[in-house]
């Protein structure tokens, strides 16, 4: 099996979103030679982005149509390729690493997928993650941590971002899934993952996830909230899926904990503040942070380390005194989010170039 043509294709991958980063082992080549056969991986060379139709491929590719349109059905139908299927005419394109392939690996992840994918985390894609500063994913405040007198940016509202979705799909974690798979898994609640749009479609055609209604949606967040997981939608004002997530299963969130300023790598427009005077030095919101953000110390009551805040509001509804709350950052420093996933991805490229 020919090496270079899965090299052309690990730069081309390293051009979208989050990245796909070369290793000095190589892990990332032995996860494309198991998702991708030669012809495979040469068609996606073929592709762009930019989604077309098959009889369109095929003229540029002097292909017959249709052995080229099964053969993109193949390839999207395993999640190799992204396929948009509207009024009954179906478009085809590349797609990312991250949010892309592996995810849409979903209902056929195996061990050996889950270990290679494990590996290369650690070798190369954590850092590519943390590479984008937050522009892939966000973190918002949860529903119990906001006092009544707040108020929340329809954008930064789990439930109006749902009820703005139109179609809303839900599907398992595809990070829990595979931690499980390599026996780490935190065993939190699996089914916690939405897609909107044509996202969301594409799930449903694939088969990995299940449409559902705004009140049952709202009814999975609050539940995921509740068992401590930290509520992340895309990085833009319309996105195009939001995540539940915690901090030692999702790969962007367990990549961030390990940077030494999460506070400056996430999108979020709030951080935790603790009231000396209630806090009863319990240590229920160490515990719940998925960043290591909050410390007890000899001296007295718990200390927020802001360069490590994430402003998710997870530690509160722990607090049993009441003695946290979260605060507006200073406006200077909130968030500008871009309109949608086309201006979240230019935006993440552009900061990969630097």
């Amino acid at each position: 099996m020919s090496t270079a043509i899965y090299r052309k294709m690990q730069e081309r991958l390293d051009s979208y979103a989050v990245g796909f980063p070369a290793t000095e082992s190589g892990v990332e080549l032995e996860i494309l030679k198991k998702l991708f056969s030669e012809d495979e991986a040469g068609l996606f060379l073929a592709l762009s982005p930019t989604l077309e139709k098959p009889e369109d491929v095929a003229a540029r590719l002097d292909r017959p149509v249709e052995e080229l349109a099964e053969k993109l059905e193949d390839m999207a139908s395993r999640g190799l390729l992204f396929r948009l299927n509207k009024n009954g005419e179906k478009k085809y394109g590349a797609t990312a690493f991250i949010h892309g392939i592996f995810e849409f690996q979903l209902e056929r992840i195996d061990q050996e997928l889950a270990k290679l994918v494990n590996r290369y985390l650690d070798e190369g894609l954590d850092q590519s993650m943390i590479g984008v500063k937050g522009t892939f994913l966000r973190t918002i405040p949860i529903a119990q941590s906001i006092p009544a007198e707040y108020h929340v940016a329809s954008f930064d509202d789990a439930a109006e971002i749902l009820r703005g979705a139109g179609k809303i799909v839900v599907a398992n974690c595809i990070c829990r899934k595979s931690k499980a798979l390599v026996n780490n898994s935190c065993g939190a609640p699996l089914e916690v993952c939405f897609l909107f749009g044509s996202m969301g479609q594409f799930y449903l055609d694939n088969r990995m996830g299940r449409e559902v209604s705004v009140d049952e949606a709202i009814k999975i967040v609050a539940k995921a909230q509740s068992a401590g997981l930290v509520t992340q939608p895309a990085t833009s004002a319309n996105p195009s899926g939001m995540c539940n997530c915690c901090g030692d299963c999702c790969g962007v969130l367990a990549s961030v904990k390990r940077a030494e300023n999460p506070g400056d790598l996430v999108y979020s427009n709030n951080f935790a503040q603790v009231d000396v005077i209630e806090c009863v030095e319990c240590g229920e919101c160490v515990s719940a942070c998925h960043m290591a953000a909050i410390e007890l110390t000899d001296e007295g009551p718990a200390v927020i380390l802001k360069h490590r805040c994430i402003g998710c509001g997870v530690c509160i509804p722990r607090c049993p005194s009441e003695a946290i709350s979260l605060q507006l950052k200073p406006e200077a420093k909130r968030c500008v989010l871009p309109q949608n996933s086309f201006e979240q991805m230019m935006k993440m490229m552009e900061i990969r170039s630097r």
